[in-house]
């Protein structure tokens, strides 16, 4: 996880540090059950004000995307994670490539980042890739 204050830009601290954390959960790359670290923590990291901080996680609670509990902490809440239009995303990759590869290397880049995406899963999980993974034959070069 990975959360930056930028001191330059006109969006206030605490709506960056809770933009940043709702895109996270929402990609899923926060998990359900993910604790967040505490709000004294996050102030103490981007070198904000404890109510900076606080404020972002009461945005992030109204919105229904984090719990608080006294003793669990703050941590992501489950169904919040928005599966983007896979039509849509693969129009936005075509037109940012197409004009500098081939359909095939494209292919071939795509396949290789998948697998990667999936290594890492892999070793941060310790869970074998599930079916329709880079692992599954029907998503193998079809030469």
């Amino acid at each position: 996880m990975t959360i930056r204050v930028d001191t330059d830009d006109p969006t206030p601290p605490y709506e960056q540090i809770r933009a940043s954390l709702a895109a996270e959960i929402t990609s899923g790359r926060l998990p359900a059950g993910h604790r967040l670290p505490t709000v004294r923590q996050v102030a103490a990291d981007l070198h904000v004000a404890t109510g900076t901080a606080a404020r972002a996680y009461r945005e992030l609670e109204q919105a229904g995307l984090v719990e608080t509990g006294r003793s669990l902490g703050t941590v992501v809440r489950p169904g919040n994670v928005v599966v983007p239009d896979r039509v849509e995303a693969a129009t936005e990759f075509v037109n940012a490539v197409r004009q500098f590869v081939t359909l095939e290397a494209a292919l071939d880049a795509v396949r290789q980042a998948w697998k990667t995406s999936l290594d890492l899963e892999e070793s941060r999980t310790g869970r074998a890739p599930h079916p329709g993974t880079a692992s599954d034959p029907r998503l193998t070069a079809r030469r």
